[in-house]
């Protein structure tokens, strides 16, 4: 159905910040969507998300390329199809991304990781969004996005690889998760 592929890359986080944060840009994108204020991995923050970065010196990036076989890419298949597959496969790859992450931080002294993506760790029954605190702060991770980064950007430069879209009916030749590992 897919193979996966590492992809990694490492930064200053001051050069990271200067070429590829814009927080007030992304923190506009965020305002559309659905987990904006509802989970705790997403803005708005309680923090200066400048400030966030600024605590630490370098990032080791981790991309996940997600690549779907020939086969899987050539069928036509429904909205909800394409949905459910992605839904499936995408969080599994973010789990098992999260895992690798977290290992690294018990690995690496005074380091944090950043998800690929909002945290996932309570599903859709976040706290948050009933006024709540974060029932695993050991877990809940912010992403590269939520704190501004261009993610996109990021993966064409660093991992020198350009984004594929998919196409109603057809999934891409591949997609790609992106995490971190902040080190101080």
């Amino acid at each position: 159905m897919y193979d996966t592929k590492l992809l990694t890359a490492e930064i200053q986080v001051r050069d990271y910040v200067r070429e590829y944060v814009d927080v007030d840009t992304f923190l506009e994108k965020c305002k559309v969507c659905p987990n904006y204020e509802k989970i705790w991995s997403c803005p708005p923050f309680l923090f200066d998300a400048r400030q966030y970065w600024e605590q630490y010196k370098t990032l080791k990036l981790y991309g996940v390329k997600i690549l779907f076989d020939s086969k899987l890419r050539q069928q036509t298949l429904s909205l909800q199809e394409q949905d459910q597959i992605i839904k499936k496969i995408v969080e599994e790859e973010k789990q098992k991304l999260s895992k690798v992450l977290w290992k690294k931080e018990e690995e690496i002294p005074n380091s944090i990781s950043l998800s690929a993506g909002a945290c996932s760790t309570c599903g859709e029954t976040c706290p948050r969004s009933q006024g709540k605190q974060c029932i695993h702060p050991d877990k809940m991770r912010y992403s590269i996005e939520a704190l501004g980064g261009n993610v996109g950007r990021t993966v064409t430069d660093l991992f020198h690889v350009n984004l594929k879209w998919m196409e109603e009916g057809k999934l891409p030749e591949y997609f790609i998760l992106v995490g971190g590992l902040l080190i101080k």
